[in-house]
């Protein structure tokens, strides 16, 4: 289908149009400057201002980094670096050296960390660039992006609707053609949400796969950076050097008719939006004829289990992970000022509980450490086994992006329901349990806004689940 986006992508730079993969292997050669596709992703940032993807961006200094590349390449160093010369995104709850880290918030103004995190230390030794800090939702306690202090983030695809979140910047940036590849966080769906709503690809990590620390935490039981990109081999280099294994030999790429895929209608596919029932149902016929195995699977239990147990271990975790993280930072922690700062209205009740008489005591949060969230783990353990699954298979948010101002509270299956809990009710129970999960472009509805299936993999098969996903992503594109 031909879109406004879809045409305005069409008239883009050529350089634009490089995967990472491919401006990458063109920048080690020496067919093209790093220079040059910096500054082509700069113009392409400012023709896409109005859309608000970024909130730190220092134009001259990237500039000047890739011109440093430029006059110290040999091909042999450029070669011996995996990343080099690529501009990356970073989402602004992740410490860059040098430059704020807002968490969207305003009273993190002028937090300026001095140290890189343990991902971002990764990723800038192995080549990478910094093109800049994204715009997200307010201390990442949302899934639209609609942050009410530095504004929303605006879909590229439909500028008056939300990008998603709360990595929603990221989106922003990568559906704009702005960045090839941007790092997000993922507690329950923050990656992989607005990936699905802005057509791109987004990938959790296992829990620990990546380093964590220099991350704005909100449960470190669930938090995990991850990477959100145009196509899933741009995933996979990034995630070679986020997880230390750079030199390792990629899994075989499978074949879609040796796959099998469990399929778990009760909670997963059940209810959504009409428009994205039609193009998931879509997605599961052409994956079909390509020979994928659907196999039905009972998943339904997880979704309760989530609900019982995944808000008593995130508010119980943050403040005390809060507290940590700007220790670390030898920075004071005051909690009302915290509260007192928050512009985002859907984001202030997130912290009125861990502070009042209904906060979560320990006796629940250790019956959801101790029992709930083991019985998920263990629920997916004997899914996968029993079934022989290489991945479950999903849509990735029962609903397609919304108008911005529309984004509070939602319609599914004709009932009014939070925003926040229809965006994740798919995307979470794998956070819960701690599992990698890469949600995939499925195509778009009829009014343009695009849709995504995720597939989840079993604990610490990342790579393997990756190999699925490229193996796929060709065949759910539609």
């Amino acid at each position: 289908m031909n879109t406004p986006h879809s045409t305005a992508t069409a008239l883009l730079h050529p350089y634009l149009h490089h995967t990472a993969y491919g401006a990458v292997r063109a920048m080690q050669a020496g067919a093209l400057s790093c220079s040059a596709y910096a500054h082509a992703l700069v113009q392409r940032a400012e023709a896409v201002r109005n859309l608000n993807g970024l909130i730190h961006h220092d134009p001259a200094l990237l500039l000047q980094r890739a011109t440093a590349l430029d006059a110290a390449h040999s091909s042999g160093h450029a070669a011996r670096l995996p990343l080099y010369g690529l501009p990356l995104a970073f989402k602004d709850n992740i410490d860059v050296a040098g430059l704020p880290t807002t968490a969207g918030t305003p009273w993190l103004a002028g937090h300026v960390p001095q140290r890189h995190a343990g991902v971002v230390q990764r990723l800038l030794a192995a080549g990478a660039l910094v093109f800049g800090k994204s715009n997200l939702h307010e201390w990442s306690q949302g899934v639209t992006g609609h942050n009410h202090h530095f504004g929303p983030a605006r879909n590229p695809h439909a500028p008056d609707h939300v990008a998603g979140g709360s990595s929603g910047g990221n989106a922003v940036l990568l559906a704009a053609h702005a960045v090839p590849v941007a790092i997000g966080t993922d507690t329950g769906g923050s990656v992989r949400v607005p990936a699905a709503l802005c057509g791109l690809v987004g990938f959790r990590p296992t829990v620990g796969r990546w380093p964590d620390d220099g991350l704005v935490p909100i449960s470190p039981t669930f938090d995990t950076a991850g990477v959100m990109a145009r196509c899933v081999a741009d995933c996979m280099l990034v995630d070679a050097v986020a997880s230390g294994r750079s030199g390792a030999a990629p899994p075989a790429l499978p074949s879609p008719a040796v796959l099998r895929l469990g399929v778990p209608q009760a909670w997963f596919w059940r209810p959504l939006d009409d428009d994205t029932a039609a193009c998931c149902q879509a997605g599961l016929q052409r994956l079909q004829a390509a020979g994928v195995q659907l196999v039905p699977v009972e998943l339904g239990e997880a979704g309760a289990l989530f609900n019982g147990g995944a808000m008593s271990i995130s508010l119980f975790e943050i403040l005390p992970a809060l507290q940590h993280y700007f220790r670390s930072h030898g920075r004071g922690f005051d909690v009302q000022a915290l509260f007192d700062g928050i512009a985002s209205p859907d984001v202030r009740p997130l912290f009125a509980r861990p502070m009042g008489p209904e906060r979560i005591t320990p006796q629940a949060y250790r019956h959801a450490m101790q029992v709930l969230r083991p019985r998920l783990q263990s629920l997916y353990r004997q899914t996968f086994a029993q079934h022989r699954l290489d991945a479950v298979l999903y849509p990735t948010t029962p609903l397609p992006a919304v108008p911005i101002g529309q984004d509070v509270t939602v319609v599914l299956d004709g009932q009014p329901v939070p925003a926040f809990s229809a965006y994740i009710r798919n995307t979470g129970p794998a956070g819960m349990a701690g599992l990698p999960s890469i949600s995939l472009p499925a195509g778009c509805t009829p009014g343009g806004l695009p849709v995504g299936l995720c597939l989840d993999g079993a604990a610490g098969q990342d790579a393997r689940l990756l190999a699925v996903a490229q193996a796929l992503e060709t065949v759910m594109g539609g």
